[in-house]
Parts: structure tokens; sequence; C-alpha cells
């Protein structure tokens, strides 16, 4: 009700970037090589912040888990290269209405998913003083 209430009161304009934006990341983003990192199982945890989890890798070497890489270098590369490359596909045909009908199926997928924010820290200080003034 509140999430209603919050979208009702942003403009048409803001509406439709966080549509265009979500359908960016779940494009771009989450349906790369992340779902395969995604995929699988995962450690059980009796803490909840995964303190109680120990890998032990092929020397015998013990590991926290908040301590382990969970992405590997060749790993991160490729899901980069997809980030890139399907956000540069994403961004050249944006403007073709078959394209945005097939990226609108996704749509569904990201309605739950929470209204995107400006992310002030992304920007430096200074900038996001003038970009960001509230009225």
């Amino acid at each position: 009700m509140i999430y209603a209430a919050v979208m009702n009161n942003r403009s048409k304009e803001e509406r439709a970037l966080a549509a265009v934006t979500k359908r960016m990341v779940v494009n771009c983003v989450r349906n790369t090589v992340l779902e395969h990192f995604h995929a699988g199982r995962g450690p059980v945890t009796k803490t909840g912040d995964g303190s109680d989890i120990k890998i032990i890798d092929a020397e015998g070497g013990e590991y926290r888990w908040d301590e382990v890489s969970r992405i590997t270098d060749p790993e991160m590369k490729d899901f980069i290269k997809q980030v890139v490359d399907r956000t540069y596909t994403f961004l050249n045909f944006w403007e073709d209405e078959e394209f945005q009908e097939l990226m609108n199926r996704y749509h569904v997928s990201t309605s739950k998913w929470d209204a995107p924010q400006i992310d002030e820290g992304m920007l430096g200080k200074k900038l996001a003083e003038k970009l960001c003034k509230k009225p």
C-alpha cells in the first residue's frame, strides 16, 4: 500500500524511467552468467551471517565463507563483457518498437522489485549536491 502511494506521487516520466531501468537491468545484468553463479546449492548457516561456514581448499587450507572470493577473475571478466555487450545492445535498439516489445516481456519479473533510486555515492559529493537538489 505504501509503495502504491509513493508510485502515485511520482511523475509519469519518473515511472517510465524506472520501468525502462528495470528492463535494462533484468536483460543486461540479471539474465547473464550471473544466473549461473546464482544457481546451485548454497551453504547452510545457523548464524545467518555465514560466520559459521568454513571452506576447505584442495591443499587443506581452511577459510571463513566471508574470506573467500566466490567469483573468479575469468568469471568476472565474462560477466562484465556480457553486461557491457547487453547494455550496448539495449541502448542501441531501445527506440525500436519490436525490441521494446521483446524487452517488455520481462516486466512481470521486475514488477515486485523496489523502485530505483538515485545513487548519490556514484555521483560524488559535488555532483550529487548539484543534481539532487531537494525543492
